[in-house]
């Protein structure tokens, strides 16, 4: 496996124009699975020791941070992230902070689930980033409050030691902990800033839940679907195709470049687990003069298996969502969407059920999980 990349120190002050024109980053191998913190899934930050100079909600905004060299506040300069005040020792003999001094928040993740990987990005904490960091996780059902989760009875697991980090960089971390998790806690050591938090990893949904909806869709990422490749992500990607509701701008769905060729674009996916289909939808909400001119979909049952059309070429129209009854039920743990020639989709939605060897396999997983 190839290493994963790491900064350390200061960034240069900045010095004006492009403010990501000297920040440090790397292609991280686990960002291909989904950001169990991603607000749409229902993520939030419940809970952080102190806020003074930025509030802990920043590190969950979508998209990357912004800088404003001019824009400050009566408590200092504005910063787009997290960004705790400047810790102090106990005495004038002893002005540093202790060793074990750290702040620390608390994240919910919208969607339980393995995690794979996780970014702390220090984008525009030149010098007032953390010295290091550390996450840990834990599994708690329901919804805890954050004096539930910071209760002596919750057991928390270390998905990250205490590392060194960079200022003004993305710090990519692997995690290699096959277990479920609901919530993080998240310290910088012993203060400083953070601009966003990702945790890219894998959904595990709640067999019980499931059973207790019937019908549901079962591609959604929330449900435990995936995005597992797709031909084409130049403008965005093939996962928001199965993000939770609809789509509220272009940018939102998925869209390809255009095609100078004779063939089309594709997504497929992981449903949740076998599944009976039993109808679906493919919206363009927002893709007026760039959505894809026809679609398909297909299944296979299993990863060998071969693909049945239960969706012939049908003609989309722009910014329309486009309901299908199926003739008959389709069985499947993979499905996929082919669009002609090329353009987008803003979502897909299959509605179905789990079948008894699905919801076997699942309630398996899940408990083997800690679920």
């Amino acid at each position: 496996m190839t290493a994963i990349p790491s900064f350390t120190g200061d960034a240069n002050p900045y010095g004006g124009g492009d403010p990501y024109a000297d920040y440090r980053t790397a292609d991280f191998p686990f960002t291909q699975y989904t950001d169990l913190a991603d607000r749409r899934l229902g993520a939030g930050v419940i809970a952080a020791n102190d806020e003074f100079f930025a509030q802990r909600e920043n590190l969950l905004v979508p998209g990357p941070a912004e800088f404003d060299p001019e824009h400050f506040g009566h408590k200092g300069k504005i910063m787009d992230g997290w960004e705790t005040r400047r810790r102090r020792g106990a005495s004038a003999g002893h002005p540093w902070p202790a060793a074990e001094d750290h702040d620390w928040a608390l994240v919910r993740l919208g969607a339980p689930g393995v995690i794979r990987g996780i970014v702390v990005d220090t984008a525009h904490f030149r010098g007032n980033y953390p010295q290091s960091v550390s996450v840990e996780g834990t599994a708690v059902i329901g919804s805890p409050s954050p004096e539930e989760l910071l209760g002596d009875d919750v057991k928390w697991t270390t998905l990250v030691p205490r590392t060194p980090v960079g200022g003004h960089a993305a710090n990519g971390f692997a995690v290699d902990v096959e277990q479920c998790f609901t919530h993080l806690r998240v310290n910088q050591h012993p203060d400083g800033g953070i601009a966003r938090l990702r945790v890219h990893g894998e959904v595990v949904p709640d067999p019980a839940w499931l059973e207790a909806l019937g019908t549901f869709d079962v591609v959604a990422l929330e449900n435990g679907g995936r995005a597992e490749d797709a031909s084409n992500r130049f403008y965005s990607p093939a996962s928001n195709t199965i993000q939770p509701g609809r789509s509220l701008k272009m940018d939102d769905g998925w869209e390809t470049r255009r095609r100078r060729d004779r063939g089309h674009d594709w997504i497929r996916y992981r449903l949740a687990a076998q599944a009976q289909i039993r109808a679906l939808e493919i919206d363009t909400a927002y893709l007026k003069g760039n959505s894809a001119g026809w679609a398909s979909v297909s299944v296979r049952d299993g990863e060998d298996g071969d693909w049945q059309e239960i969706l012939p070429r049908t003609r989309l129209q722009p910014d329309t969502n486009h309901r299908f009854v199926l003739p008959e039920p389709a069985v499947g743990t993979h499905a996929r969407v082919d669009i002609f020639p090329d353009g987008g989709i803003s979502r897909l939605r299959l509605f179905g059920s789990l079948t008894q060897e699905g919801t076997s396999r699942l309630a398996a997983r899940h408990q083997e999980l800690g679920g």
